[in-house]
């Protein structure tokens, strides 16, 4: 009981009880973890833009509502192609000395999981856009606008990146609006966010339930031979850019309403822009496609779904297509790709 009567052991004697347990529970395990996990053989390191656009992103909260995780479930499976491993993590080091390392796993999604978003929208236009705020692209949407990384200039210089915003949203200012270093290092961080591919031979993780069936809203089949929902499908692969009015957006994304790619009978373009991603446009000031159908795996079915919704929406009225011609036409754009 003397060790109670004194303060001074006492205090001593918790103060390295915490110690010790402080360096068995926390610092010997993080590092070995450090030692023992590496990145993935395929890993890209960021680049110098990207390195300070992570340091926007974490500054800025953006941790606070996106996660980079994607859990093994299988309604997780629309942020990447398999389940988050450890290696993942492995090259998320310290700030600085002073700084610890970012949660970028994040703890909740009020926004999207951003694991995979740079192979989902890698489109540098939309991003800016979106960023400046997020309601030109998505008019639902409840994150928080970050124009101040941008500026309104009467005349932009040679090389400045000029974003595309409609009239209504520059709320009475005059002239072009213009990203600053920091938007497009973020932009570029967000590029980078790829999941990278197991190396060969090593199995692809497999989510755990099984990955259900977006059943159409009537419950029958269509023209295309199955009961997915077209427009739903839609919505979660085309729509940010397209509108869920099929309008585009002005000088931007183009209109799928009343588009002769849409509205002909022959698929074989269209099929090829959903696979191969499109660049055909800049003339007319809108950036390129990129390859939904390959970055997002979507099946024949699936495809079939989202061209007949979009050949019968919006006043469209064009034939629509059948699975079986969908994986004919895919299976020719793959040859197209490889040959390019």
């Amino acid at each position: 009981m003397e060790l109670f009567d004194n303060h001074k052991k006492l205090f001593s004697t918790a103060a390295l009880f915490f110690i010790v347990l402080t360096i068995l529970v926390a610092i010997i395990p993080a590092w070995r973890n450090q030692y023992n996990n590496a990145p993935l053989p395929n890993s890209v390191p960021l680049s110098a833009d990207a390195a300070k656009g992570k340091e926007v992103f974490i500054s800025n909260g953006c941790v606070a509502c996106h996660t980079q995780q994607v859990r093994n479930i299988s309604m997780d499976k629309v942020w990447g192609e398999r389940p988050s491993i450890a290696a993942d993590y492995a090259d998320i080091h310290r700030q600085s000395i002073w700084v610890n390392t970012a949660t970028l796993m994040g703890t909740e999604r009020t926004g999207p999981d951003l694991t995979n978003i740079g192979l989902r929208q890698p489109s540098k236009d939309w991003n800016l856009v979106h960023l400046y705020n997020p309601r030109i692209v998505v008019k639902e949407s409840i994150m928080p606008s970050y124009s101040f990384l941008f500026e309104v200039k009467e005349n932009p210089d040679k090389n400045d990146v000029v974003i595309n915003v409609p009239e209504a949203y520059l709320y009475g200012k005059k002239g072009k609006v213009v990203a600053k270093p920091e938007a497009l290092q973020l932009v570029a961080y967000l590029a980078s966010l790829k999941q990278t591919k197991l190396p060969d031979g090593s199995p692809t993780p497999d989510f755990l339930y099984k990955q259900q069936s977006l059943a159409a809203n009537n419950n029958s089949q269509n023209v295309s031979g199955n009961t997915l929902n077209g427009e739903a499908l839609y919505v979660a692969n085309c729509q940010s850019c397209h509108q869920a009015n099929g309008e585009g957006l002005p000088g931007a994304f183009p209109p799928l309403k009343g588009s002769k790619v849409v509205l002909d009978d022959n698929a074989a373009l269209m099929v090829n822009i959903i696979m191969n991603g499109y660049t055909g446009r800049e003339k007319e000031g809108f950036g390129p496609m990129p390859p939904v159908g390959t970055n997002n795996n979507l099946s024949a079915e699936e495809i079939a779904a989202i061209m007949n919704h979009e050949k019968t929406s919006w006043g469209n009225n064009a034939k629509q297509v059948s699975v079986d011609e969908v994986k004919k036409l895919m299976d020719l754009a793959k040859k197209v790709a490889s040959n390019q």
